[in-house]
């Protein structure tokens, strides 16, 4: 695998960046981040790891010119949609797969890590990195795209 196909999934940082973060993405090529990332300095510190594109999520301002409602990419052979899930209301990766016909669908908003594959295609939440809510530990989410199946780690943030 090249280290190009190494990609970090981050969302809901809701303005803040644990002490565990660039040790989690050490390594990625990029960094796309699914929304409610709550101001311009957490996208300053994931910028110091590697390049970011981000989405907006329902916290965060749709105005802001540093995110955009989604992204539609191709990395490493692979179609990849990003948005962070509210614009379907409570989402799930039901909704997400009938929704978008990407291969990887990445979303956030229910801090809840999730990775789930229906037949080729995969959908991916890698948690909340932010204030811990829910009884969820914060975490991130490492998707490896190296011309095989697509694998992801969910990658628990320290406190």
């Amino acid at each position: 695998m090249t280290a190009d196909c190494l990609i970090g999934l981050v969302s809901d940082t809701h303005g803040l960046t644990r002490p565990g973060l660039r040790e989690a993405l050490a390594g990625v090529s990029m960094i796309l981040h699914a929304g409610d990332v709550g101001g311009a300095r957490v996208l300053q510190v994931l910028r110091e790891i590697a390049p970011v594109q981000a989405v907006y999520g329902n916290v965060d301002d749709p105005d802001d010119p540093s995110l955009t409602a989604s992204l539609d990419l191709t990395l490493c052979g692979r179609t990849i949609h990003v948005s962070h899930g509210h614009e379907l209301g409570s989402p799930t990766p039901e909704r997400l797969l009938r929704a978008y016909a990407s291969d990887i669908i990445v979303f956030g908003h229910t801090h809840r890590a999730v990775v789930e594959r229906s037949g080729s295609r995969l959908v991916i939440n890698p948690g909340a990195a932010g204030p811990r809510r829910f009884n969820l530990v914060p975490s991130v989410a490492l998707l490896r795209l190296d011309g095989g199946e697509p694998q992801v780690s969910i990658c628990a943030l320290t406190e």
